[in-house]
């Protein structure tokens, strides 16, 4: 039982993580049907802005995370009016081409900026404190990560559901057109989706670096995939599908390798394996609908 229990918060940790940052990819898909590569690389972004911060300034490191998370929420907004904005009336393929293409720059410049060699993340002590329970053991970190994700969620949930810029998100992504018609201030809300959608993102990478406390400019690479893959699992453009598809994919990849440890080297495999399962099975995801795609 306690072998159950223990892989069990291991997966609900490291579902959350992909939940939160899974929502940033469905929620600017549901307004422009735009698949944002570069997601990933925002949450390496942040990830780095809290290593320099808490090298370079005497900020305790909570408010190091809140301004890192905000300051990448604002690059968010400023990659959509460089690399998207422009190309909004474009056949998708275009828009799709500056998404990949805005990707690969940012590795690169990381690259370019950051050094290519991994550097060591300083976990503040509050969250690297280990607790054990009986024979269950687990990092502070790993019972964090849920409640943010929960509290962010919770959070997010009331701005779309009862704010006017909510509203507006909702008109958007049920008819971006019509919504432009009525007087909608179409550049603010997708601004604002970036921003939402980034700084989750950040907080995203910042968490993920607590719980593996290594940076490079990569690593931003394989998370932002899975991500990718748990938004498609729960039906992309789906917020509540977003994070079931993230605890989903969380859940199974902890779960397939603590009991079956001798498939650990393929466990970023089984993520691509569900996905094709679940397009089988149901092509539009979990909580998807079928929409006709306009070209």
């Amino acid at each position: 039982m306690s072998f159950f229990i223990q892989h069990l918060i291991n997966g609900l940790s490291l579902g959350s993580l992909y939940a939160l940052i899974a929502i940033g990819y469905t929620m600017v898909y549901g307004i422009l049907r735009l698949i944002n590569f570069a997601h990933g690389d925002i949450f390496m972004l942040g990830a780095y802005l809290v290593y320099y911060g808490m090298l370079w300034t005497p900020l305790p490191w909570w408010l190091v995370f809140i301004v890192a998370a905000l300051l990448t929420g604002l690059f968010g907004i400023l990659l959509e009016r460089f690399a998207y904005a422009p190309l909004r009336n474009e056949p998708r393929i275009t828009v799709l081409i500056s998404a990949i293409g805005a990707s690969f720059l940012m590795e690169n410049l990381a690259i370019l900026l950051f050094g290519g060699r991994p550097r060591p993340f300083s976990v503040p002590a509050l969250l690297d404190h280990s607790v054990k329970v009986g024979a269950i053991s687990f990092n502070v970190i790993q019972i964090v990560i849920p409640v943010v994700t929960a509290i962010l969620l919770a959070i997010l949930s009331f701005i779309i559901l009862k704010t006017k810029t909510g509203m507006a998100m909702r008109a958007l992504s049920t008819d971006y057109e019509a919504a432009s018609l009525m007087g909608i201030n179409i550049n603010r809300i997708i601004s604002m989706t970036f921003f939402i959608g980034s700084t989750l993102a950040a907080i995203g990478g910042i968490l993920y670096s607590c719980r593996y406390p290594q940076l490079m400019p990569l690593m931003g690479m394989m998370p932002g995939i899975k991500c990718f893959i748990a938004a498609v699992i729960g039906g992309i453009g789906n917020l509540t599908g977003a994070v079931v598809g993230g605890l989903i994919l969380g859940m199974s990849e902890i779960l397939i390798v603590g009991l079956l440890p001798s498939l650990n080297d393929y466990r970023d495999g089984f993520a691509f394996v569900i996905l094709i399962l679940i397009l089988i099975i149901k092509p539009t995801g979990l909580f998807g609908s079928n929409v006709k795609e306009k070209v």
